[in-house]
C-alpha cells in the first residue's frame, strides 16, 4: 500500500508526533533518537480522571512482527513514570499474525502494560479525522473555531456609536447603522520548549531551558509573527470562541458580508517554521576558558531534537469593517474583535477630511451641511445660523474686511440684505478686531490733541 512512501523513518516519527497532538494527547514529545530503547514518542492521556503515560513505537515499514511488540512491552515496563502506562505501535504497513496475537493476549490477561496496534488502514481513518494527506505526510489545518466577533449580536453597532461620541455637533444615537463586514483571519498559537546542554572538555558551558508561546498569522504566504496587539488579544480572549459552522446562519443576520480566510500552510510547515525560529533565537556565542587557560569562543545552536513543539492551536481572528455614510462622505472604522475586546486597525471617524490631522486625541466637528468631519482648522461658524460649517463646502464673502462663512448662496444673499440694512456701527462690529483697533486709534488721537492744547 503506497502510504507515506516519501517519508524517512525519522520523518514518520515527526509526523506521528503531530498526529497524536491533534488527536488530543498531552505532553507529546519524541524520545532521544540516539538511544530510544524501543520508545519513539512519549505522551500522556487522561482517562476517567486518571493520567496515564503512552509509549509509542513507530515503524515505517511493510510488516511488523511480534519481536517489535515484545520489545515495546519491555520498554514500557522500564519507563520511569509514576502512574499507569500503556503502549502503542504505529506502522504504515501491517502487523503479522503473531504480533496481533501477542497484543491481544496482553489485553485479555489484563496485563498492566497493554499495547494498541495501529496499521496503515487505521491511519486512513485517522487521516480523515484530522485532515492528514497520507501521500505527502502533511496535516492540513482544519478549524471552525473563531474568537467571538462581538460581545452580543445586538451590539454590533456599538463600536461606531462610541467613536462618534467624541465628534461635536452630531448625536451618536442619530448616526445611521453602518454597513458591516467581517473577515475571519487564520492564526496559530504555537507552544514549544527548548532544552539543550552544551559541553566541552571543561564541562557545561551553556544551558537552554525555555518555554515559548507565540501567535503567527497563518494565511497564504510564509508564516509571520503577529504584532503585540494581536498577540495580546488572542492570548487574553482564547476562551471567548464560537463555532463558525454552527453559527453561520446567525452571522449572516449580523453581517452584510462574510469572508473566511484559509490556512495557507500545513501543520507540519508551521512546526518547521517554529523550530527554525527558535533555533535562530537561541543561537549564541559563548566564551569560556579551556584547561590550558586559553580562551575559546563556541557558537551554541540548538539541534532540531532539542526543540519540542507542544501544541499548534489554530483559531480565526475576526476583522470587522464598519462603514457609516453621512451625506457625501463615508467613514470606515475597522478593528479586530474578540468578544468585548477590540483592537482598532483604522479609525476614519477621528480624521479631518480636508487634511492629514487624525487621532482620537484631537477635536473634530461634524458639518451638517455636507456630512464632513473636520479638525479645528477647517471648521467655522456659519454667520447666519451660528452652526458649524466646514471650509470645504462653505460659501464665503468679506464683510467689514472679514471673511464670513455661509451654508449656501441663499444664506449669503439673506445676510447681504441684513448687512445692507445695518447701521454703520453694527456693520463695524462684523469685524471686532478692526473695531477695537479703530477705538484705540481714536483714543490715541484724542490724547495727542489734549497734549497739544495743554489739557494734559
Amino acid at each position: 500500500m503506497a502510504v507515506l512512501d516519501e517519508l524517512s523513518g525519522y520523518e514518520f516519527e515527526d509526523l506521528m508526533e503531530d498526529v497524536f497532538r491533534n488527536l488530543g494527547y498531552e505532553n507529546v514529545r519524541q524520545a532521544s533518537r540516539t538511544a530510544d530503547e524501543g520508545r519513539d514518542i512519549l505522551m500522556e492521556e487522561v482517562v476517567d480522571g486518571t493520567r496515564r503515560a503512552v509509549v509509542v513505537e513507530c515503524k515505517h515499514t511493510g510488516s511488523v512482527g511480534r519481536p517489535v511488540v515484545q520489545k515495546l512491552h519491555s520498554a514500557i515496563a522500564t519507563y520511569d513514570y509514576d502512574g499507569p502506562k500503556r503502549g502503542m505501535v504505529v506502522t504504515t504497513g501491517r502487523f503479522s499474525g503473531p504480533a496481533e496475537e501477542y497484543a491481544e493476549r496482553l489485553r485479555n490477561n489484563d496485563d498492566p502494560y497493554p499495547i494498541e496496534l495501529i496499521d496503515g488502514m487505521d491511519l486512513r481513518e485517522i487521516a480523515d479525522e484530522i485532515g492528514l494527506d497520507l501521500y505527502n505526510g502533511r496535516i492540513e489545518i482544519l478549524c471552525s473555531e473563531s474568537l467571538r466577533p462581538y460581545e452580543r449580536p445586538g451590539t454590533i453597532d456599538a463600536p461606531v456609536k462610541t467613536a462618534f461620541r467624541d465628534i461635536d455637533n452630531i448625536d451618536p444615537g442619530a448616526v445611521p447603522s453602518p454597513r458591516t463586514s467581517v473577515t475571519f483571519n487564520p492564526l496559530v498559537t504555537i507552544t514549544a520548549e527548548v532544552n539543550a546542554v552544551f559541553e566541552t572538555s571543561v564541562g557545561v558551558i551553556h544551558r537552554i531551558n525555555d518555554r515559548s508561546r507565540f501567535v503567527a498569522y497563518a494565511g497564504r504566504g510564509h508564516p509571520e509573527l503577529a504584532n503585540s496587539t494581536v498577540r495580546t488579544l488572542v492570548k487574553e480572549n482564547r476562551h471567548a470562541t464560537i463555532d463558525l459552522e454552527e453559527r453561520r446562519a446567525d452571522l449572516h443576520e449580523v453581517f452584510d458580508d462574510i469572508e473566511e480566510g484559509r490556512f495557507g500552510q500545513t501543520q507540519t510547515e508551521y512546526k518547521e517554521w517554529a523550530v527554525d525560529r527558535l533555533r535562530t533565537r537561541h543561537t549564541t556565542t559563548v566564551t569560556y576558558t579551556g584547561d590550558n587557560n586559553v580562551t575559546y569562543n563556541k557558537t551554541c545552536e540548538p539541534k532540531q531534537s532539542d526543540i519540542s513543539v507542544q501544541s499548534i492551536d489554530p483559531v480565526y481572528l475576526p476583522q470587522i469593517r464598519q462603514t457609516v455614510k453621512l451625506q457625501s462622505y463615508s467613514y470606515p472604522y475597522e478593528y479586530y474583535a474578540a468578544g468585548p475586546s477590540r483592537a482598532t486597525i483604522e479609525d476614519g471617524i477621528h480624521r479631518c477630511v480636508h487634511c492629514d490631522t487624525a487621532g482620537d486625541d484631537g477635536q473634530y466637528t461634524y458639518c451638517a451641511n455636507c456630512g464632513s468631519i473636520s479638525c479645528g482648522d477647517h471648521i467655522e461658524t456659519e454667520r447666519l445660523e451660528g452652526s458649524p460649517v466646514c471650509t470645504g463646502c462653505a460659501v464665503t464673502e468679506r464683510f467689514a474686511l472679514k471673511t464670513k462663512y455661509f451654508y449656501d448662496s441663499e444664506n449669503l444673499e439673506t445676510f447681504r440684505a441684513e448687512y445692507d440694512a445695518m447701521p454703520l456701527h453694527e456693520k463695524a462690529m462684523e469685524n471686532k478686531p478692526l473695531v477695537a483697533g479703530i477705538a484705540v486709534s481714536i483714543l490715541f488721537a484724542l490724547v495727542l490733541a489734549a497734549v497739544s492744547i495743554g489739557v494734559i
